[in-house]
């Protein structure tokens, strides 16, 4: 419960940045809010530990998942959701790809329940409730907004791409492929340049 409070917390601390840089850009218009959970003590109860948040009344969406690989409509198509993207791409690009706030859901722009992904090393000594693998998927599925660009954010393709190793230029035999190219060093290239894979 306690890990609850200071995830969901310090994922509203880095929201409320985001929204001091996003509010002021001509057209970015409502910023996604996360918001509070408190810690509640009652010594007399069977459960002596609770949170307690605002109510949300109205539609519940999830904005993304955990582990990023539902595809979900209300996130690329809302303005919420791609407003939740951009947070997303931006609490990463502020902290050098260390850290990750996931599973944004909620009413509107009133969020919730987030969680948070870092570095197994954690951040700043942060360490976040969801796997590490959270960042890696989020680098390599996420699409850039109209947000994300009145924010100045860079994109990630470039970098993701930059970080996979270079592909071996070998040619592989495909199914129901006729014929193959054959990869030979100029010098030693026949006059025929296909093999039948007959």
């Amino acid at each position: 419960v306690i890990q609850e409070c200071y995830v969901q917390n310090t994922a509203r601390e880095y929201a409320k940045i985001y929204a001091a840089e996003a509010e002021p850009l001509e057209g970015f218009g409502e910023v996604p809010e996360i918001i509070p959970i408190f810690l509640v003590h009652r010594p007399a109860n069977n459960i002596p530990y609770a949170t307690v948040e605002e109510e949300l009344v109205g539609e519940f969406v999830k904005y993304s998942v955990k582990d990023g690989k539902e595809v979900n409509f209300w996130r690329r198509d809302s303005e919420a959701g791609q407003k939740c993207c951009t947070f997303q791409h931006w609490v990463y690009e502020k902290t050098n790809g260390s850290l990750l706030v996931t599973d944004l859901q909620g009413v509107g722009m009133k969020l919730t329940d987030v969680g948070i992904a870092t570095l197994a090393k954690g951040y700043k000594g942060f360490k976040g409730n969801c796997s590490i693998s959270f960042i890696e998927q989020f680098r390599a599925l996420h699409q850039c907004n109209k947000y994300c660009e009145m924010l100045g954010l860079k994109s990630l393709r470039s970098t993701h791409q930059k970080q996979r190793k270079p592909t071996s230029m070998k040619s592989k035999t495909l199914p129901n492929s006729p014929a193959i190219k054959k990869t030979v060093p100029k010098k030693a290239r026949e006059p025929r340049d296909f093999i039948s894979s007959e």
